[in-house]
């Protein structure tokens, strides 16, 4: 399953955000995928795009929620959405 992280970086955790990302590089738990990350430039949020498992996911939310504040929200491809939307409007 793909889920949708959209982080911010709460006031205060700016710095111990940033130091950790430089020093690991953000790798993902075992069994978690990055399709993308994207952070806003001049600004302290982004979005990273994974696949995995939900327990990979929380996993990656325990390692950053002390210094992010975490939307994960799980999403569908267009084909996935258009095959589900089908099924109920095209009966």
């Amino acid at each position: 399953m793909m889920f949708m992280v959209a982080w911010k970086i709460p006031p205060g955790c700016y710095k111990a955000a940033v130091e950790r990302f430089l020093s690991t590089g953000a790798p993902n738990p075992t069994g978690v995928k990055t399709i993308g990350r994207w952070h806003a430039p001049g600004s302290s949020s982004g979005w990273h795009v994974v696949e995995g498992d939900t327990a990979g996911v929380a996993e990656l939310e325990a390692v950053w929620g002390d210094v992010l504040e975490l939307q994960i929200t799980p999403v569908i491809e267009d084909g996935e959405a258009a095959s589900s939307l089908a099924k109920v409007y095209r009966k």
